[in-house]
């Protein structure tokens, strides 16, 4: 039997140019973004990636940001 291999994916994110609409947290199925608890030098809470859930590579997260803050990186 032949095992399925899962994913790695990494999310980048630029912080210092999130305007925290949260948009990407709230399409992101497995939740693998967060908003962080730190404030960016433009005053946002931004988004970072949730190190207690793993990115599935959908990259809606990267769709959806409306500044392009976002990058999806796999295999």
């Amino acid at each position: 039997m032949d095992k399925i291999k899962k994913k790695e994916c990494k999310v980048i994110v630029k912080s210092e140019n999130c305007k925290g609409c949260y948009l990407c947290v709230e399409f992101c199925k497995p939740g693998a973004l967060k908003v962080s608890k730190n404030l960016n030098k433009m005053g946002y809470y931004y988004v970072e990636p949730n190190e207690e859930k793993s990115c599935n590579g959908c990259t809606a997260c990267a769709i959806v940001c409306p500044d392009l803050v976002i990058e999806v990186y796999g295999e």
